[in-house]
């Protein structure tokens, strides 16, 4: 009977989560407020009409069980959060995804991690570094995260690969993007570990690749940039991670090669020079494991509470606009509780009248 009740609970999480404007903080909140999934998505109906629209389309229940199907077919499985094996890091971050599709070695994603990052389009100097170092950390019991990507990417993960590496992929967890990835893919579920969050089947689109990023940054205590042009999605990586409280690190190199313009603006906007293993270690040491991504200000995460008054929901739509703000300001200039604030932009989520943005801002939706 407990097997059954919680593949019961868990069929229940995914349609949550596979459902219409139910993001990580939606799901997080709504499993805080009603206990579990399925009182979830029976209460949603009422918090979408006291925000003012109707309720999202919830998955089919027909699709939910394809996918698990699926995903077992593949030889895959789900971590959710709350899950004693779900990444302890990447539990940390607010914007934790609520399931993970999984092939490989779990425990490694428990070990020490660290990410190591860069440009796809990478020199061949850059990428024997990146492999030398993954082949460094790993030999050292740390496990080697990263995308899959091209160049420096590629070079981590194969560098690691005897020891332990993580790959996180953009789309479906049997999806193969660059194509001439597929044997390393392979390998990795075999040998290292391979994250997905999409649905199998999923193609990969310019969208999920910062979802992707992260993830990458989640589940380590510190990232190495190797080489990143200005703007890429590299220094997306190495931003979440210091916004998560992590280490964040990068390889200097030549002013005359724009590859190494993104690390060396990393460096002297404060990140930690490194040249070999060694300096990683010991840029991660200091990192307690237990508060390395506990701000003291999270209004984000604070509960939602039973129910807001109209007067309050008025307070706090006359306050949003198209413009992101930050939860916390909202909280601070509408003069009430945060639980109350939380409840209303939750109602107006899942009424489809609210948007989530990156560093907990929420706004209107555009036009």
């Amino acid at each position: 009977m407990a097997d059954a009740a919680s593949g019961d609970d868990d069929f229940a999480r995914l349609r949550l989560i596979r459902s219409a404007n139910i993001g990580p903080v939606t799901y997080a909140q709504l499993i805080a407020r009603f206990g579990n999934a399925a009182a979830a998505l029976a209460a949603i109906p009422a918090l979408a009409a006291r925000g003012g629209g109707r309720a999202p389309r919830l998955a089919e229940t027909g699709a939910v069980r394809a996918e698990m199907a699926r995903t077992a077919a593949l030889g895959a499985r789900y971590l959710f959060t709350g899950d004693a094996d779900y990444p302890p890091l990447l539990a940390h971050v607010e914007s934790a995804p609520p399931v993970l599709v999984v092939r490989g070695a779990v425990p490694l994603a428990a070990r020490t991690t660290v990410a190591v990052v860069g440009a796809r389009n990478a020199s061949a100097a850059a990428c024997r570094f990146a492999r030398g170092l993954a082949q460094a950390l790993a030999s050292d019991g740390i496990s080697v995260a990263s995308g899959l990507a091209r160049g420096i990417d590629t070079a981590a993960h194969v560098g690691a690969l005897d020891g332990g590496t993580i790959a996180v992929v953009a789309g479906g967890i049997d999806v193969v993007f660059p194509p001439e990835n597929a044997a390393l893919q392979e390998e990795v579920a075999v040998r290292g570990l391979l994250i997905a969050e999409q649905p199998p089947g999923t193609e990969p689109h310019a969208r999920h690749f910062p979802w992707r990023n992260r993830i990458i940054a989640g589940l380590a205590a510190g990232t190495v940039v190797v080489e990143a042009a200005p703007r890429s999605g590299s220094l997306i990586t190495a931003r979440l991670a210091g916004e998560a409280g992590r280490a964040v690190m990068a390889v200097p190199g030549s002013p005359l090669d724009p590859r190494a313009q993104g690390c060396n603006q990393l460096i002297r906007d404060g990140a930690i020079l490194i040249q070999s293993a060694a300096d990683v270690v010991e840029a991660i040491g200091p990192l307690d494991r237990r508060v390395v991504a506990q701000p003291a200000d999270r209004f984000a995460a604070q509960p939602i509470a039973a129910d807001a008054t109209d007067g309050e929901r008025r307070a706090v739509i006359t306050l949003l606009g198209p413009t992101p703000v930050a939860v916390d300001e909202l909280i601070r200039q509408a003069g009430l509780a945060p639980a109350v604030v939380q409840t209303v932009l939750l109602e107006l989520e899942l009424a489809g009248r609210l948007e989530r943005h990156a560093g907990a801002r929420v706004a209107l939706p555009a036009g």
